[in-house]
């Protein structure tokens, strides 16, 4: 079993910034893909980014050029910096993690409990 732990939401004007962090642990041999989704209320759960085990990364068009996502492999962590945050980008953050687990040839596709970011206007 893997497990995802984030952290770093809360509340912040428009125009501020915060970083997410979601750490993975358990029974991990390889983690492919990390990435972040949001939903807000009365919307359906949106990629925000991801990235995957050789650095390549995704963004939404809402999200490109305010935020940026990054991973550190060793620590099976990915993280989430967000500038220039808009009232639109208040949702409940999750982190996703996917890849190989022991036992041998099990794989995982794991979230996050969500966090939740408020950005006001």
């Amino acid at each position: 079993q893997v497990q995802l732990v984030e952290s770093g939401g809360g509340l912040v004007q428009a125009g501020g910034s915060l970083r997410l962090s979601c750490a993975a642990s358990g029974s991990i041999l390889s983690i492919n893909v990390m990435g972040w989704y949001r939903q807000a209320p009365g919307k359906q759960r949106e990629l925000v980014a991801n990235i995957i085990s050789g650095g390549s990364t995704t963004y939404a068009d809402s999200v490109k050029g305010r935020f940026t996502i990054s991973r550190d492999n060793a620590k099976n962590t990915v993280y989430l910096q967000m500038n220039s945050l808009k009232p639109e980008d208040t949702a409940v953050y999750y982190c996703n993690a996917q890849g190989r687990r022991r036992p041998l040839p099990g794989t995982f596709d794991s979230w996050g409990q969500g966090t939740q970011v408020t950005v006001s206007s």
